[in-house]
């Protein structure tokens, strides 16, 4: 008993410091979609889809200078998220998002605008980043995109 008593204490005395030191935290957000352009002509159409399970990869640069990669899949929406707390201190200063493989047979090969996107992170806590759309597209093109 005495020993569940020094831990709670211990716990205590942890939260005390952690909040008397005014480490302060800041959340980062990147989120952006992955979409087939089906007929393979840079823009995006009622024949064009998402892309769910396209992979992601987000590399970004603290203001401390630490480098942190992320990798993410898209859902059932075709977007990917990225999102991290952390002290305010070591925020995102800079990022690079580029696509890394689409699972999808049918629509696997990267458009030409869509190697990768730098960008500054100079959004406060809790707000986000879109990153414009990754472009994957079939070879070849449907028959129906000539018509």
């Amino acid at each position: 008993m005495e020993s569940k008593s020094k831990n709670l204490v211990l716990g205590f005395v942890v939260l005390a410091v952690f909040l008397i030191s005014g480490v302060k935290s800041w959340t980062g957000e990147i989120h952006g979609r992955v979409v087939c352009d089906v007929c393979a002509d840079s823009s995006i159409g009622p024949e064009d889809h998402v892309l769910e399970g396209a992979e992601v990869a987000v590399l970004c640069i603290t203001k401390s200078g630490e480098v942190v990669n992320y990798q993410a899949f898209t859902n059932a929406k075709g977007i990917y998220t990225v999102a991290e707390t952390m002290p305010e201190s070591d925020r995102w200063n800079a990022c690079l998002a580029r696509p890394i493989s689409s699972f999808h047979n049918h629509c696997n090969h990267l458009g030409e605008r869509s190697t990768g996107i730098k960008f500054t992170y100079n959004r406060p806590s809790g707000h986000f980043h879109s990153v414009r759309p990754f472009v994957y597209q079939p070879s070849p093109a449907p028959s129906y995109c000539s018509e």
